[in-house]
């Protein structure tokens, strides 16, 4: 049996070296990794433009314009936004222009219709002078061209595709999304939906592994929930084998006579690198790598423990796999007592908040891990490693928020 930091090495020492790199049209590019940093190839705003509708003047024109003697001129021309004939503005006229609308040359300010008498007529008057270059957005005040725009490994949100938008980008190179198998395994689960009899159990471990998956940007190749069948079992998961760059399995890796999941994966040539972790939930916790390099976590069947191993060791990995390394685990201190294992490192669900400038943690009541409604209103796992003694509210412990959990 290993420790937890001895599982977590093993398991970053297997990862592939490279990445799998593919171009998604813009559209598809939410939530996934950029594979190579974003460059400007103009400047924003790409050209000086109107900030508001109002007139384009030559400051000097209308400098000494006070409303009891205002400045009157005429107006040369009329730029909407999209003009793209744009002649230079006379001295001692106007120009009508519309919100991001190009600047003519000659001009250097930009007054507001509701500083004057308005679009009414051919011939305008000016009250009051604003500041030299007013209302005006000049070309390459924002971004430079060449400047990086969205560094590799940044995991796209909503602003990242209106970034890409802005810069005419169609689409963009990511990492590819890992493709994951998940397999579950035992004669007494039914599906949720289907009828079940009162010695039956609803298979939540399928579901919420499926979610986990996609929860940290993966894709689910195939979802199947197996008898306690030595030949479907093994059929399954060499397909798995083939077909996906991570297998999770749940239930049936134990050493029960009807747990074969173990056996399977060694005739069909998978190498365990581990088997058993000094964990509390998740002790008979198995990780193997395939000769396709197919990268194997077999969870225990108790659903608590499946979830709990998914986001310690699964969850890092799909994350490393699309070229980001995942969230830092954080330190808060206990409101509640921590029920301690004197021999394994215990995980347990937990609710962070924060009072008062201190980051706060309190820890489920439901602790034994068939107890899934535990994670209900969780928002982190909190951690801490062997001890003779629970721990003290107080104490300073590790918590790992849940990737779903939003702000604190």
């Amino acid at each position: 049996m290993i420790t937890v930091q001895e599982a977590h090495g093993i398991v970053a020492s297997a990862l592939p070296a490279a990445r799998a790199v593919e171009t998604v049209p813009l559209e598809a590019v939410a939530g996934r990794v950029l594979a190579e940093e974003v460059r400007a190839g103009f400047p924003m705003p790409r050209f000086t433009n109107a900030a508001m509708d109002g007139f384009a003047v030559r400051f000097d024109d209308i400098r000494a314009a006070v409303p009891e003697q205002p400045a009157r001129l005429p107006v040369a021309m009329e730029l909407p936004a999209g003009a793209t004939q744009v002649p230079g503005l006379p001295a001692g006229s106007c120009a009508r222009i519309m919100t991001g609308a190009p600047l003519p040359e000659g001009a250097d300010t930009v007054v507001a219709f509701e500083e004057t008498s308005g679009f009414g007529s051919g011939t305008v008057e000016f009250y009051k002078p604003p500041k030299r270059g007013a209302n005006i957005r000049h070309a390459g005040e924002e971004v430079d061209a060449g400047e990086v725009l969205v560094t590799k490994g940044t995991r796209a949100t909503p602003a990242v595709t209106a970034i890409l938008a802005t810069f005419g980008f169609a689409s963009t190179r990511v990492c590819r999304r890992p493709r994951v198998t998940v397999l579950t395994v035992g004669d007494e689960l039914r599906m949720p939906g289907e009828a079940a009899g009162p010695l039956a159990i609803y298979n939540s471990n399928l579901p919420m592994l499926e979610a986990c998956v996609r929860a940290v940007g993966a894709e689910v190749s195939a979802a199947l929930q197996l008898p306690d069948d030595p030949g479907r079992i093994g059929q399954a998961i060499r397909k798995a084998l083939d077909d996906s760059d991570i297998l999770v399995t749940a239930g049936g890796i134990s050493t029960g006579q009807y747990d074969y999941v173990q056996a399977e994966l060694t005739g069909l040539g998978v190498s365990q690198r581990f088997w058993k972790v000094a964990q509390k939930p998740g002790k008979p916790l198995y990780f193997g790598t395939a000769p396709s390099g197919t990268l194997v976590f077999s969870l225990p069947g108790n659903p608590v423990a499946a979830f709990v191993c998914f986001l310690e060791y699964c969850a890092p990995s799909l994350n490393r796999m699309q070229g980001v390394e995942p969230p830092a685990k954080i330190g808060a201190f206990l409101e509640t007592p921590f029920p301690t294992d004197r021999k394994r490192h215990r995980f347990l669900f937990g609710r962070l908040r924060v009072t008062e400038g201190r980051l706060l943690c309190s820890v489920s009541t439901k602790i034994e891990s068939h107890m899934l409604t535990a994670s209900g209103g969780a928002n982190c796992i909190v951690e801490a490693p062997a001890s003779e003694e629970p721990l003290a509210p107080g104490t300073l412990v590790t918590c790992n928020p849940l990737p779903w959990a939003g702000d604190i």
